[in-house]
């Protein structure tokens, strides 16, 4: 696994300065666009860091894109058929979370992720990371927390949320365990 997960990070590393040379952006022009430093962006579009969550949905707002389609981007190969070991895989540095893209393609409208989240983590996503997407959560195992603007949902295995309107999201694993869920996208 971490070899699908080093791999990734080196093709999110290549479409970062894709997307950035395709726009005529400087790094700075994209520091301004996202909030986020130069000297970060520039270690991870040489692939020397992994970026958080958090970091990716600034960069793919400042694209014009949803995380899941910068990830789309990155991890595009294909097929109708995705081999489970051949599923990317992605972590965030900073907690963790292990996100494993199960399927996507940029000519279907549907996207499937697999997400483990740590014991005692969070990740937050502003609400432009679902803008022109429709997405739910299914729990497999364990127990995960959504709180989208202020509104609070606890979900156990096998319950399933469908998301409102776009809005800040906070995904909580609250207990000791690992907290396994399903995300299926589709874009709007």
């Amino acid at each position: 696994m971490d070899t699908l997960i080093d791999d990734l990070s080196q093709r999110l590393a290549q479409r970062l300065r894709l997307e950035r040379d395709s726009r005529g952006w400087s790094l700075a022009d994209l520091a301004e666009r996202a909030g986020v430093s130069k000297a970060t962006i520039s270690k991870i579009e040489r692939a020397e860091v992994s970026p958080t969550a958090v970091v990716l949905v600034r960069l793919a707002s400042a694209f014009d894109l949803t995380l899941a389609g910068l990830m789309l981007r990155a991890e595009s190969q294909g097929g109708r058929l995705s081999r489970a070991a051949e599923q990317p895989v992605w972590r965030d540095p900073e907690t963790g979370y292990l996100r494993k893209q199960v399927f996507s393609r940029p000519d279907h409208p549907v996207e499937i992720v697999r997400v483990e989240l740590p014991p005692r983590q969070h990740v937050t996503l502003p609400a432009s990371s679902y803008a022109h997407i429709r997405q739910l959560v299914w729990v497999q195992s364990g127990n995960l927390v959504i709180t989208e603007g202020g509104e609070r949902h606890s979900l156990g295995p096998g319950d399933c949320l469908g998301f409102g309107q776009p809005t800040d999201t906070t995904f909580a694993n609250e207990t000791n365990t690992a907290c396994v869920y399903v995300v299926a996208l589709a874009r709007t």
